[in-house]
């Protein structure tokens, strides 16, 4: 670690670190807004399905962001688990497009509130109700309600409307995780007191 980081790290400067699992069935969006939410010379070009995970890394105005994007495949879904105890912040994306599908996500959903790795912890959740652009796409409020999010009382959450391709809603998100994560932080706490 250099002298700079050092000074930084001391004086509250250093970006705080945070780690996100990006969670959701596949071909929800995931991979497509983690990628818009990369610096603009930092975004592929083309989008393909992810296989397993892939670890990304963008920052906010004060936090690094180090995102595991986790495949929502059927048979990948189980491996969600193992990343729990390490995520600092979830972000659940959700077809809001796919009405068929919004009861399987609802499921895993339950499953990782659920999880004892997640159940007692006071971790943010933000949820993308993605693909707005499409004419079959429900309101977020209508997301919220088919996912039951009103029962969620022991956890911070929120939810935004989203297109990924587009961009939009993303920044309203990730404001709000950012608010959400300094918060959670014991250090900022130690600080607002």
């Amino acid at each position: 670690m250099g002298l700079l980081d050092r000074l930084s790290g001391l004086l509250g400067l250093k970006k705080k670190e945070v780690h996100v699992l990006c969670l959701g069935l596949d071909n929800s969006g995931k991979t497509t807004i983690i990628n818009k939410l990369k610096p603009s010379n930092a975004q592929s070009q083309d989008i393909v399905p992810t296989i397993g995970f892939n670890i990304e890394k963008f920052k906010s105005s004060s936090l690094s962001f180090t995102v595991f994007d986790m495949s929502g495949q059927g048979r990948y879904r189980n491996l969600w688990e193992h990343y729990y105890k390490e995520g600092q912040a979830i972000i659940f994306v959700i077809d809001s497009s796919d009405r068929l599908r919004m009861v399987v996500a609802k499921e895993e959903l339950d499953t990782l509130l659920n999880h004892p790795d997640i159940k007692h912890r006071r971790i943010p959740i933000l949820f993308f109700a993605n693909k707005m652009d499409l004419r079959d796409a429900v309101t977020s409020v209508k997301v919220s309600q088919l996912l039951c999010l009103e029962n969620i009382k022991d956890k911070p959450w929120h939810i935004c409307a989203s297109d990924a391709i587009k961009g939009e809603g993303l920044q309203e998100g990730v404001d709000w995780l950012q608010e959400k994560t300094v918060q959670s932080d014991p250090v900022c706490e130690d600080m607002k007191r």
